[in-house]
């Protein structure tokens, strides 16, 4: 084990990084979909829009920035990379937002946190794959 961790170095540190840099977007984008749901009055799934959108930027810059240590300026290829990555990740988060709470008729805060980790493997997977260079 000691010798993988060694060998993995790099990867743990992502994982570790990108866990706290997600349980951080996850506290905003909750915080933001409670907020605008419960004391705005917003439905849900429009504020799980807004909330979604603005835990992404938070996530962007600090994934690009201290999650996958990218030097460079990013090119447009790669914005536009990873804006449709991320609409997908909103569309696995509405759907799933949409089963379980109209469908399934779970609280929407508690179907937040399943849609939540979907996206967030699904983030990480696709930011590694087409991201990292």
């Amino acid at each position: 084990m000691k010798d993988w961790l060694k060998k993995n170095e790099k990867l743990v540190r992502q994982i570790l990084r990108f866990g706290v840099v997600g349980g951080s977007a996850f506290v905003i984008d909750s915080a933001i979909l409670y907020i605008l749901t419960e004391f705005v009055g917003i439905y849900y799934l429009t504020s799980s829009i807004i909330s979604f959108t603005i835990s992404l930027i938070y996530n962007y810059i600090l994934s690009i920035y201290w999650v996958f240590d990218v030097k460079r300026k990013q090119t447009l290829k790669e914005i536009i990379i990873f804006v449709i990555l991320s609409v997908m990740g909103l569309g696995i988060n509405q759907i799933v937002m949409y089963i379980g709470s109209d469908k399934m008729k779970i609280y929407y805060m508690l179907t937040k946190v399943v849609a939540t980790a979907i996206v967030m493997v699904w983030n990480f997977i696709t930011r590694k794959l087409f991201l990292e260079k």
